[in-house]
């Protein structure tokens, strides 16, 4: 049985480290559409997805490291991104209205 719970531990070890690196797509993506963004409205949606990013790697992270430090890191990271998706918006509004 135990064995078994440390093979599964390397597994899930390394599967979030390839996964981590898989993510350095989406987030080349997302850094393109934030300098390329033709309106103001599409760099706010790239930075909004590379909050997402941020907080998928902070898990990933926790997940190869076995450190839950990081699912803290990543809880931050969401709040203070939602923060500043609602001002964004609140911006694009007013904005808007002028």
């Amino acid at each position: 049985m135990t064995d078994l719970l440390i093979q599964l531990n390397q597994i899930f070890t390394a599967a979030s480290q390839a996964l981590l690196v898989l993510l350095i797509v989406p987030l080349a993506m997302t850094i393109v559409r934030m300098l390329r963004g033709p309106t103001h409205a599409d760099r706010f949606v790239a930075l909004d997805m590379l909050t997402g990013l941020a907080v998928a790697a902070a898990a990933l992270t926790m997940g190869a490291t076995g450190r839950r430090e990081f699912l803290d890191v990543g809880l931050g990271l969401a709040v203070f991104g939602f923060m500043g998706t609602c001002a964004l918006a609140i911006f694009l509004e007013k904005r808007g209205r002028q």
